[in-house]
């Protein structure tokens, strides 16, 4: 038998313990949803003719399905352009050049410390000073969440980077490439698949802020499902909350899905997986040999001279 390196392995007495603790907590989780159903059914809201709505199509086609696509469109152009902000910003943090390093700085700084739903209101408020009237809502929430979530990409592009080996960019070095040809060729390639499950992970976050757009009546899943529908179907409140959330779970879990098959290929890649450096005890000699020669099948991969 193997001990974990973690804790020692639990003795009989232990494992009764643990035994007893673990069956305690089921049981007080039991009854905490037990107590929350009775609540419930004591309101009626387990009632059928409460969930009727939801078995007709009617319903999904004129209420949840339009919110639906409105958060997938909100949370597709945020996350391309959070993305996009997010290396911009993130590469030019580490810029040589202080004109370039210290704005982009502040920028990242300003717009993570800014909490977004404050974001959202300041831009919805201020969009019709400048551009006249109109619906703004869409702009103001896909911009929001652009600011926010770009800005905290932007720092999770910079640890990645750091999180190459020193090494990688010394050996290209060495062969003669350009700076900016080290950082396109063999460092972000790498850290990509260090950022993967971080980028990922915010996105997650993205898609659920979305849902603020609700207090800009931007028309999403929330605000269709949660405050139009049961004003249609009078007591289908807490159903509506349910099936909305539901809805949410299903696409977090696909979009975190997606995450895992995309990591996994990119760590099946030579192209972007980093190699350790040299053998333990190898010296800088053969750091920097191995990593030249890392670095030499990387371009030669991508077709540079």
């Amino acid at each position: 038998m193997s001990t974990s390196v973690l804790f020692d392995a639990p003795g009989p007495r232990a494992r009764v313990r643990n035994g007893l603790l673990t069956a305690i907590s089921v049981a007080a989780v039991a009854a905490v949803l037990y107590g929350v159903y009775a609540g419930f059914d004591a309101k009626g809201q387990w009632d059928a003719k409460i969930w009727q709505p939801f078995t007709q199509w009617e319903t999904w086609q004129v209420f949840i399905i339009p919110g639906l696509i409105g958060t997938l469109r909100a949370a597709a152009t945020a996350a391309v352009c959070a993305v996009l902000f997010g290396m911009v910003f993130g590469l030019a943090r580490m810029s040589d050049h202080a004109w370039i390093r210290v704005p982009a700085g502040v920028v990242v700084e300003v717009f993570r410390a800014i909490p977004l739903l404050l974001l959202i209101f300041f831009i919805f408020y201020l969009a019709p000073m400048v551009g006249g009237g109109g619906d703004y809502s869409f702009m103001a929430v896909v911009l929001g969440l652009t600011l926010y979530n770009g800005s905290v990409l932007a720092e999770v592009v910079r640890a990645g980077v750091y999180a190459v080996p020193k090494g990688q960019a010394e050996a290209a070095y060495a062969v003669g490439m350009r700076k900016n040809q080290v950082m396109r060729l063999v460092l972000l390639p790498q850290a990509v698949t260090a950022m993967m499950p971080a980028i990922v992970s915010q996105l997650v976050v993205l898609l659920k802020d979305t849902a603020l757009g609700y207090i800009i009546a931007y028309v999403d899943l929330l605000n269709t499902g949660f405050k139009i529908l049961p004003a249609a179907f009078f007591g289908s409140l807490i159903p509506a909350a349910i099936v909305i959330g539901i809805i949410y779970v299903l696409l977090n879990l696909a979009l975190s899905y997606l995450a895992t098959w995309l990591e996994r290929r990119s760590r099946r890649s030579r192209k972007t997986a980093a190699r350790p450096l040299a053998p333990p005890g190898g010296g800088d000699s053969a750091v920097l040999a191995t990593g030249a020669a890392s670095t030499a099948a990387i371009v030669q991969d991508r077709g540079t001279p």
